[in-house]
């Protein structure tokens, strides 16, 4: 993101939206010491005993906090639950704080003490060049540079980090099924390790390979849903590598930008015209967020 003018790099970042709904960012300004130690944290993590990971199970609060077994989520509209396992750190709220409701207090594993300074610093940064990446995204929508400031203070955001464990080489299946993410935008590290792949326009599944230490960016169903459509949520997924790396774990780190859990998602009004009616109703980001999650078996029906 440095070395580019600004209207250069939303120009060039809405049209990459535009054409697969992603992108990729290199220059980001990511603290790559701390992004090292995050890696070696989680994996430190993933490797401690499974009644250890149980402890913090994040069944009781709708996937948001802690940790999700292996097998537990499924892709809306899928088959099979996908092969990973997960945990989940979101926003600290100062206590009292209108939007506590919707946003759980975090949990930490007691067994790594560094886990929760470290990751705490993680976020704070995903945080920071998400929203320099939606004063480029609201350049290229005609809007000002700012406007997405007040829309996402506070917001619900979620850093994930994930493992898929080792596969069989005649595992059938994938690692995650195709599916599109709930948030405004995704910013993942990890994807160099082989597997995601996007959906194009023509129905194609095409490799999404970063060059290392790149942001790959993708747009969310609430930006597309907030664009009425402009800005596209594309299908994606994590294949199986090939069998010479099916016994490789592979680790990445998803940060689920979101709104504030009382913004009113309805379309942009430079996003619908006559040759673009309304698409989609208006609804809360807290209750898409629930439809969701209750789609994909992490909360409750």
């Amino acid at each position: 993101m440095t070395g580019m003018a600004e209207g250069d790099f939303a120009g060039a970042l809405g049209e990459s939206f535009q054409r697969f709904g992603f992108a990729m960012v290199r220059d980001h300004g990511m603290d790559e010491a701390l992004v090292d130690q995050c890696w070696a944290l989680s994996r430190r993590f993933f490797d401690l005993p499974l009644e250890v990971k149980q402890r913090y199970d994040a069944a009781s609060n709708g996937g948001q906090r802690g940790y999700t077994a292996f097998g537990r989520e499924i892709a809306k509209g899928a088959n099979e639950n996908d092969l990973k396992e997960f945990w989940h750190i979101g926003r600290d709220l100062p206590a009292g704080d209108a939007l506590g409701h919707a946003m759980p207090a975090n949990i930490w594993p007691e067994e790594i003490p560094e886990f929760r300074p470290a990751f705490t610093r993680l976020y704070a940064g995903f945080d920071r060049i998400g929203r320099r990446l939606l004063s480029a995204i609201a350049l290229h929508l005609g809007l000002d540079s700012g406007w997405f400031e007040g829309p996402v203070r506070n917001g619900n955001s979620i850093l994930r980090l994930l493992h898929y464990p080792p596969v069989s080489p005649a595992a059938a299946g994938i690692r995650a099924a195709a599916h599109e993410d709930i948030n405004l935008i995704t910013l993942l590290l990890g994807a160099e390790e082989g597997g995601l792949e996007l959906r194009d326009r023509a129905g194609n599944w095409l490799p999404v390979v970063p060059p290392r230490g790149a942001l790959v960016i993708n747009v969310g169903d609430m930006l597309q849903r907030l664009t009425n459509h402009r800005l596209p949520s594309t299908s994606h997924r994590v294949v199986n590598p090939p069998p010479d790396r099916r016994g490789v774990s592979r680790y990445s780190m998803p940060f689920f930008l979101h709104l504030r859990p009382d913004f009113l998602i309805e379309p942009l009004a430079q996003c619908v015209d006559e040759a673009h009616p309304r698409r989609d109703p208006p609804i809360t980001a807290h209750d898409y967020l629930m439809e969701r999650l209750r789609d994909i078996g992490l909360v409750k029906a």
